[in-house]
């Protein structure tokens, strides 16, 4: 065999020998619930009349959307979409309300659920034998994500609809429950179930936990048990699972959360920026993450963090940019110890480093509105009246201690509506 060929062959041989490895190691480690319901030949939904909730995170695990798979699916009659706070591409500012369209890929109605209407209609509904909802959650209770997939759920109830949850991880993991649970006075769309502020479960078991226990639906409990739900569960997922071992692309779930960094930091920083003087990164480049304080030095602001002694979080000083291209000097929030992290305590020491920063207390003069909508988020009056009672000598570490306890018995509870296994 001439010298060159035999070196072709030598190489091809190689090739051969390192592709099958090579390729595993690309293949995520978890089939979301897309995939499983793809390689179960989609029996839950097979001749059905299907409408489809989802976003541009509802994709499988080779990042194809959903949408695609069902639409050019032959055994799947996909008749409608429906769509939640961003729409089903992600291109709607936060907190504006969208149209009902037609989806210019595939000439389907498109139903906005964050619009005139957040609970689908029957004349939405009608037609349909099931809802498929594709939905990624962030694992934290204010994310409109899950409020629209418990609208959902009533909804098709009511109707006679079938729902069909295409479960996946949540990136903050299945052992991380943290933080305030939600008083019933402030249930929103921002706060739609009963649950401390991190929940610590998958939106399929979200799901189940709510049309399993009294009144998390607002629908009447004989409605509620003839109602038909499924979960298709995730292959591989641990609840120990960080987003990182999953091997699944972050798609984002909304503008202001293009990365799993981000998402991790929204339930980080985004209670403790609403009211008070913080910013946490909004418009640069490290969403959640990037915290800075108006008006103070950021030696100032160094100190007072520092100072809190929060266990599991480090910060970095760090020169964010904005979209426009302007540097702001602010601190990296890390999360350097995961397993004494703790998601809230930061916001809770930002409310009270606030006040201290400030000389007032900015809680004790906010507008009725203002206090309401933090409420909402936060969940807790008793916090709220600490917080005004007491402004820069609010006991912190008395209510991180006190949520703790009230998480630990939530834990306990949820585990019969788990899905997945803690090694």
């Amino acid at each position: 065999m001439p010298k060159v060929f035999s070196c072709l062959f030598a190489v091809l041989s190689l090739l051969l020998l390192l592709s099958p490895p090579t390729l595993e190691a690309r293949s995520p480690k978890v089939q979301l619930g897309i995939d499983v319901l793809v390689d179960n030949q989609f029996d839950l939904i097979r001749d059905k009349r299907v409408g489809l909730l989802t976003h541009p995170a509802g994709v499988d695990r080779h990042s194809r959307s959903t949408v695609e798979i069902l639409y050019h699916a032959s055994a799947v009659n996909l008749v409608a979409l429906f769509g939640p706070e961003h729409g089903i591409y992600g291109d709607e500012a936060a907190s504006v309300p969208v149209d009902d369209r037609i989806d210019h890929r595939t000439g389907l109605p498109v139903y906005s659920l964050y619009g005139r209407y957040r609970k689908p209609t029957p004349a939405m509904l009608r037609g349909l034998d099931v809802m498929v909802i594709d939905l990624q959650d962030v694992g934290v209770r204010s994310y409109t994500f899950v409020s629209a997939m418990r609208l959902t759920i009533e909804a098709c109830f009511e109707n006679g609809v079938e729902v069909v949850v295409l479960d996946r991880p949540n990136p903050l993991g299945g052992l991380k429950v943290d933080g305030p649970p939600l008083d019933r006075e402030w249930r929103s769309y921002v706060g739609a179930y009963h649950v401390p502020y991190v929940h610590g479960l998958t939106i399929g078991e979200l799901a189940r936990i709510s049309v399993s226990r009294r009144n998390w639906l607002e629908i009447p409990d004989e409605v509620r048990r003839e109602g038909r739900l499924h979960v298709v569960r995730m292959r591989g997922w641990r609840r120990d699972m960080r987003w990182e071992d999953t091997g699944l692309e972050w798609i984002p779930t909304s503008p202001f959360v293009p990365t799993v960094e981000a998402a991790e930091g929204y339930a980080m920083t985004g209670l403790g920026a609403q009211i008070g003087g913080f910013q946490h990164g909004i418009g640069t480049q490290y969403p959640f993450r990037h915290i800075r304080f108006r008006g103070q030095p950021l030696e100032a602001v160094e100190r007072e963090l520092r100072r809190a002694n929060i266990p599991g979080v480090q910060f970095r000083r760090t020169t964010a940019r904005t979209s426009a291209g302007t540097p702001v000097e602010g601190f990296y929030v890390e999360i350097s110890d995961w397993e004494r992290f703790r998601p809230t305590e930061l916001s809770f020491h930002m409310m009270r480093i606030a006040c201290r920063l400030r000389g007032d207390n900015p809680f004790a003069a906010a507008s009725a509105n203002d206090r309401d909508l933090f409420n909402k988020h936060v969940g807790s009056t008793a916090w709220w009246d600490a917080l005004v009672q007491h402004g820069p000598n609010v006991n912190v570490e008395y209510f991180i201690h006190h949520w703790e306890q009230q998480s630990e018995r939530f834990k306990q509870a949820a585990q019969r509506y788990w899905l997945y296994s803690h090694p």
